[in-house]
């Protein structure tokens, strides 16, 4: 592919975003910055940035929606138990595998959010609230892999 011309890049990343991202990748290699469309560059980064929050966050609220399920809905637990249960192991293995110091400081500090939102499912998937209105877990609780709530 021949060099493309910054103003041709910001018409390539209209047509065709991954065609786009190769090309601004290897422009990065290639140091050559002033060829970079740095709008949609600036743009693409910052929907990255989103999207791995988002990740980590809905990661999140599926342990919790799962513990909450494991631990009070008593008439499902039986039949629902092993299932719940790897779950929480699958979302903690996956999250693990992104956290970061910012991504554990920006769960903490939406933990009640994450909370309400994780309570609001359960709620309305058993059909009763037997829930704590707080959150009864802790982040590190939330992310160890070897941690689940005694029943």
């Amino acid at each position: 592919m021949t060099v493309i011309e910054k103003v041709d890049l910001k018409q390539l990343y209209e047509i065709d975003d991954y065609l786009w991202i190769e090309e601004t990748v290897k422009l990065l290699k290639e140091k050559k910055f002033n060829e970079l469309d740095l709008d949609n560059l600036i743009e693409e980064l910052e929907d990255l940035g989103s999207e791995k929050k988002h990740k980590v966050k809905s990661l999140l609220e599926q342990i919790i929606r799962h513990l909450l399920l494991l631990q009070y809905w008593e008439e499902e637990r039986e039949r629902n138990y092993r299932h719940w249960r790897s779950e929480v192991t699958s979302f903690r293995s996956q999250i693990n595998k992104r956290i970061t110091k910012n991504f554990y400081n920006y769960l903490q500090n939406n933990l009640e959010e994450i909370y309400t939102d994780a309570y609001d499912y359960v709620v309305d998937k058993s059909g009763i609230n037997i829930f704590p209105s707080e959150c009864p877990y802790n982040l590190d609780q939330l992310l160890d892999k070897t941690w689940f709530p005694e029943i």
